[in-house]
């Protein structure tokens, strides 16, 4: 399928269920989005829900068949594109009339969109041969979203079969995802977050789907999602010299997101930005250089011409102001707007109550947690069901979760096998442990909570589409992982609402006087900073100090970037500038006051 070109933002990746079915939701108005592809027993459900839903064949592909993680997959993702064409097809016969689907399309369309233009002329064409041709012409250039998929690529369990038998080394979790992609009907992309996997990358370098026709052109195609300039060329080079094109980079801020969250040594996304934008053509000939010459080295053409290279970013982007900013500052070819898609429920897969519990959260209600059995900060929310029943267990002195899918675990430290840290059986277990050191109550205390912080990841996000099946644990609560930019937003919204307030025509903002995302940014790296520094107070070593060091370094780098872009921040008000000024003023002693115990030891 043909990668939409239609909209200059994306839907990206949302936890393990609430864009598990995007798609089918967005993708016929050219909406391009992206479904996570770690919980292979949500997704076999949604093929059976989808199927049944559509009047399609439907077979059930159990953990007794061989390959049944990937063929899983590959099932899903060919159903998604089967039935996503036929919206598409639909969506082109339908005609020109007000709340139809044809009209939503072009509706939808940023007012700048050549498409928009035409359909604008369409309209206002009173002849009616010229006015036929112009919507035959429209018909023809209307392309679906493209249903993207993303590996967390730290996910790689190794798995065993049925009856505890080893399977083959390309049956891990990552290898075994990837292979579902690759051989699904799909034309497009797999995201790669998470940093650099180098089996599932050798693995890759052996997929003939992602090299060139002769033609040059890419059946699949590999998207880096990055936290930095460093970690993108590193990770691209080791792909190009396996024959394997980097096709877009997204840049996504490294706490002002949903999800996992992982912060960069203070670096900030406008100097990020920044350095992709005055490296670019840089990046890409070394690239371009290292494909070639491992093309060659596979007897394969390199393309005549270097394949392009997308730039996007994401995370806490929240107006239109800073959204045009983005692109036309920076350059980047699109942007990620994903937690506001939270609230429409035409979008995402996200239950009513917990929607609703959204709607009405304030700022404090969003924080950067350790609930993540990955070790990983992750973006969490303190009113979401999955709390609550969290707590109850732990009150009822049952802390922990049944754990059933077993994606997370990885602790050896009382088991032969890995289980996950947040399951019954390792929580019961360290706990019983901390009990027996004879510690202070007090530090007793602090380290049982930081043990039943825990949360089952696995099941509670993907529980808001439980209705679909039924549940394999005792549990129907709700996980969720919003950034923190959501709390800007208070209420639900309909598909055309929110597009139309990222293009500019709405507003969906209730909150006056938002500070600017790279104030947002900035905050939240200075409060984990100070965090860090507080933690490590009682035992700081000098490898710390200098880590500390270089991260109060890399902010003022930051803020003193920022100080010389107010000027430039096209679209917004003197206000605006003026807030930003007087907030990174704030800041700056902010951060020095941190420092301030550090000189004493």
């Amino acid at each position: 399928m043909e990668e939409s070109a239609v909209h200059t933002f994306h839907i990206p990746v949302l936890g393990l269920a609430f864009s598990i079915d995007t798609p089918l939701r967005v993708g016929r108005f050219g909406i391009s989005s992206v479904i996570s592809l770690v919980d292979d027993v949500l997704i076999e459900r949604m093929r059976q829900h989808h199927a049944r839903l559509h009047g399609e064949p439907y077979t059930a592909i159990t953990p007794h068949h061989e390959d049944h993680r990937a063929r899983r997959i590959t099932e899903y993702l060919n159903l998604l594109n089967r039935l996503l064409r036929e919206q598409t097809a639909r969506l082109k016969a339908s005609a020109f009339e007000s709340g139809s689907d044809i009209v939503k399309y072009f509706e939808m369309l940023a007012d700048q969109s050549p498409l928009k233009k035409l359909y604008r002329e369409m309209l206002h064409t009173p002849h009616l041969e010229t006015r036929a041709g112009l919507e035959n012409e429209l018909r023809a250039r209307i392309v679906p979203g493209a249903i993207d998929v993303n590996i967390m690529t730290k996910l790689d369990k190794v798995n065993r079969g049925p009856q505890q038998q080893e399977l083959p080394a390309d049956s891990t979790d990552a290898l075994a995802s990837l292979r579902g992609f690759v051989r699904s009907d799909l034309e497009s992309s797999v995201i790669l977050s998470a940093g650099l996997n180098p089996r599932l990358f050798s693995y890759m370098g052996e997929c003939p789907e992602f090299l060139p026709d002769r033609n040059g052109h890419l059946k699949k195609k590999v998207i880096l999602k990055v936290s930095d300039y460093r970690s993108g060329l590193i990770q691209g080079k080791v792909l190009a010299k396996k024959g394997i094109w980097t096709s877009e980079f997204r840049i996504e801020s490294g706490l002002n997101c949903g999800g996992h969250a992982f912060a960069t040594d203070g670096y900030l996304l406008g100097p990020i930005l920044e350095e992709f934008k005055s490296k670019r053509s840089e990046l890409n000939e070394e690239l371009f250089s290292l494909y070639a010459a491992a093309l060659r080295g596979k007897e394969i053409a390199p393309p005549p011409a270097m394949p392009p290279i997308r730039v996007t970013v994401q995370g806490g982007i929240g107006t239109a102001q800073e959204d045009s900013f983005l692109r036309d500052f920076f350059g980047v070819d699109g942007t990620g707007w994903g937690s506001p898609f939270l609230l429409v429920p035409e979008a995402t897969n996200v239950d009513a109550d917990t929607r609703s519990r959204l709607s009405a959260a304030r700022q404090e209600d969003f924080y950067l947690s350790k609930a993540s059995p990955l070790g990983i900060p992750f973006q969490n929310f303190r009113g979401s069901s999955s709390e609550e029943q969290r707590r109850r267990r732990v009150e009822a002195g049952k802390p922990g979760s049944p754990c059933t899918k077993k994606y997370l675990i990885s602790n050896t430290e009382f088991t032969k096998e890995p289980i996950c840290t947040a399951s019954r059986q390792y929580q019961s277990l360290k706990i019983a442990q901390l009990k027996g050191l004879n510690l202070p109550a007090g530090e007793l205390a602090g380290k049982i909570e930081s043990v039943v912080e825990k949360s089952c990841l696995c099941e509670d996000l993907s529980a808001s589409v439980l209705p679909c099946g039924d549940s394999e644990t005792d549990s129907h609560a709700v996980a969720i992982c919003p950034g923190p930019n959501l709390a800007f937003f208070s209420k639900t919204a309909t598909l055309e609402e929110m597009v139309a307030h990222i293009y500019g025509r709405y507003q969906l903002i209730a909150v006056p006087d938002r500070p600017h995302m790279f104030i947002n940014e900035l905050r939240l790296y200075v409060n984990y900073l100070k965090a860090e520094v507080q933690s490590r107070l009682d035992s700081l070593t000098n490898k710390e100090q200098k880590h500390f060091d270089e991260f109060r370094a890399n902010l003022q780098k930051g803020i003193a970037y920022y100080r010389g872009l107010l000027p430039r921040l096209a679209g917004e008000t003197d206000r605006c500038r003026e807030a930003m000024r007087l907030e990174m003023l704030a800041l700056e002693h902010e951060i020095e006051s941190i420092f301030a115990p550090l000189a004493m030891i």
